[in-house]
């Protein structure tokens, strides 16, 4: 750390940075379309396409299996091109594929093949957004800013967990569900549009005039690079059984089936439940940087990876009347821990990783943690089917218990009070 660096504490606000405010509503304006679509997509297949657990649980796999296929290219790929170019081209990119489903729908050839395509797709491109957006942040900010635009996005990232599923099942009340996708179309643009006006540019990236290497080298490097470190390692054994178990893998697949089909509550209602619940994000970003200073890093990341799942057993437990409650409650623990989990997480793998490898390290991690997705899906909906949504959710919670074992037995994060750069708080 450059000993010149400003101290948090006299470092102005980032909200007076421009283009981190930029790059901030953006993000914004794209989460809360990807909410939006998140909510809406099972509940057309269930409603519109009377589609199963399993056809359900496929659809949830094929937005995250390219991540699986594609990602470690992807961070080659990202190292090597404009971080701020790659992503308004998928934002653009995004938009046109997603305007498929509505426009299939209005002349009847909406159909559960053309959603798994339209959702690879979709998946496809979302794989270079995502790398090359996390990439981008350490461009735009400090180092030292780091923690505090993570804090900020995931913020960005809480406000649409709560305004997307109501306003999607409010507007499913009033329009046809596959129009609702068209409000995720806009926010793409919206998104585009706000990052083309980001003027900083990322200092890093190969020479022009270095020979360029193999993609199989460069992939090995970034590989090499997370899985060699132990705590890359550790993290991306966590996330990655956080991530087979829950909220977008096994838990997303059962979730919208639990709810319509052994509940009987109207995507409304679910609307609202997960918009209540959702305030855990929230509250999870407000709260974060407190629990840290109280906790220290590493137990945070401990404590935050188990809350993060193991709420599974409150929705287990749900019945009708209440049960409403307890999903809610569960959604809103849940989302809290994610929130705390992934703005430190994050921040640590940033500012522990050169500048130059950040496109893959990111790759190299959405691999291993991302992969677990649509695999997790996958099996739970096909499980979901075969020995009942209720049994297997009692299952997911009880596995959950052993999602932060790679953190405890990880020393170098087990024991850590502070991130790289951060002063440990005083003691009395």
């Amino acid at each position: 750390m450059d000993s010149k660096a400003t101290p948090a504490a006299s470092r102005p606000s980032l909200w007076r940075h421009r283009d981190f405010t930029l790059l901030w509503a953006a993000q914004t304006a794209s989460q809360i379309g990807s909410q939006i679509t998140f909510f809406a997509i099972p509940v057309i297949a269930l409603t519109v396409l009377d589609a199963s657990a399993t056809q359900v649980g496929l659809l949830a796999a094929a937005e995250t299996l390219p991540f699986l296929l594609v990602s470690l290219p992807a961070g080659v790929w990202v190292d090597r091109w404009d971080r701020r170019r790659t992503l308004i081209f998928t934002d653009v990119g995004r938009m046109v594929v997603l305007a498929v489903l509505p426009l299939a729908h209005a002349f009847g050839l909406l159909s559960i093949g053309l959603m798994l395509v339209v959702g690879l797709l979709v998946g496809l491109q979302t794989v270079f957004f995502e790398i090359a957006d996390q990439a981008f942040l350490p461009s735009v900010v400090e180092t030292e800013d780091i923690p505090a635009g993570n804090t900020r996005l995931e913020v960005s990232r809480s406000i649409a967990y709560l305004g997307g599923p109501s306003f999607s099942g409010l507007l499913m009340g009033v329009l046809m569900a596959p129009l609702v996708l068209v409000l995720n179309v806009a926010t793409y643009l919206v998104s585009a549009v706000l990052i083309s006006r980001i003027t900083r540019r990322p200092a890093a990236g190969p020479d022009p005039g270095a020979p360029r290497r193999r993609m199989a080298s460069e992939i090995g490097e970034g590989l090499r690079f997370v899985f060699g470190n132990r705590t890359l390692r550790g993290i991306a054994m966590c996330t990655g059984l956080m991530n087979l178990l829950g909220l977008g893998g096994a838990l997303t697949a059962l979730l919208t089936v639990f709810a319509l089909n052994d509940l009987a509550l109207t995507p409304g209602t679910l609307g609202l439940i997960l918009t209540l619940g959702n305030a855990g994000a929230l509250l999870g970003a407000v709260v974060n940087a407190w629990v840290v200073r109280t906790l220290g890093l590493g137990p945070t990341l401990v404590g935050a990876a188990l809350l993060a799942v193991l709420p599974i057993l409150l929705i287990a437990s749900a019945g009708r009347g209440a049960g409403s409650l307890l999903i809610s409650v569960a959604i809103g623990l849940m989302l809290a821990g994610i929130s705390v989990y992934n703005i430190n997480q994050i921040s640590l793998r940033q500012a522990i990783t050169p500048a130059e490898l950040q496109g893959r390290m990111n790759a190299s991690m959405r691999f291993a943690v991302w992969g677990t997705l649509p695999l997790g899906a996958a099996l739970g909906g096909l499980l979901g089917d075969l020995v009942g949504v209720r049994p297997m959710l009692w299952v997911l919670g009880l596995l959950a218990t052993l999602v932060c074992l790679p953190l405890l037995l990880t020393r170098e994060i087990r024991t850590l009070r502070t991130g790289p750069g951060q002063k440990a708080p005083a003691t009395a």
